[in-house]
């Protein structure tokens, strides 16, 4: 089962991601971690993808499908895996069809988490992280015991650059502009799948497992 996760930021398609990956024993793979994993292991494709980001560059489209290509054929991806991150435009999709073709494989679902802008920046905008362990919370759904201290580690929670209003929708402007018109791509080719993301999040994983398992 070979399934790409589409939705805006915020949307929550990463998480629905990981408990898609646990669900079926198959990898959650996002673009980050195959970076992160082939610089750290010093591979060729890691030591030219750091060459970019050192510079503050985006990894070319070519380079990040080799990487993605990469990890897709190793073994824990046979019986299939859930991307995440990846393809964001159009001209990544392309290279993605491309090369699944040339080892005759294609992608099964392309399942999209439909939450509405409005909803996005009110939901981002009440998110809280503890800089000091990394913990995440909600003002309304995942509150802190005492307002604004990490239940964790006793730190102060902050609103994070990244989920301020303004930055949300520069965000989001971004995501309408290269990310959103994937979802004719995949509805072109038959695989796309819609899910309400503003319901529980139970709700929105009990209903992409409806479409799964159809």
């Amino acid at each position: 089962m070979k399934i790409i996760m589409l939705g805006a930021p915020g949307a929550g398609k990463g998480t629905q991601a990981k408990q898609i990956a646990d669900k079926y024993s198959i990898p959650h793979i996002s673009t980050g971690d195959i970076f992160r994993a082939n610089i750290k292991n010093g591979t060729e494709l890691g030591k030219k993808a750091k060459q970019f980001m050192d510079q503050g560059l985006l990894v070319p489209d070519e380079l990040t499908c080799d990487l993605v290509m990469d990890r897709i054929q190793q073994d824990d991806c046979v019986n299939g895996f859930v991307l995440d991150g990846f393809p964001r435009t159009i001209p990544q999709a392309e290279a993605l069809t491309a090369a699944l073709d040339n080892i005759n494989q294609k992608m099964d679902f392309a399942v999209d988490v439909d939450v509405p802008d409005e909803n996005i920046v009110n939901r981002m905008g009440g998110r809280r992280a503890c800089l000091s362990c990394g913990a995440t919370y909600h003002i309304v759904s995942i509150p802190t015991k005492v307002e604004g201290i990490c239940d964790r580690c006793g730190s102060e929670v902050v609103l994070r650059e990244d989920d301020k209003p303004e930055t949300v929708q520069k965000r989001l402007s971004v995501y309408h502009e290269q990310t959103q018109p994937l979802i004719d791509y995949y509805n072109n080719q038959g695989i796309l799948k819609s899910v309400d993301g503003t319901q529980a999040m139970d709700k929105v994983f009990a209903d992409i497992i409806a479409i799964l398992e159809k």
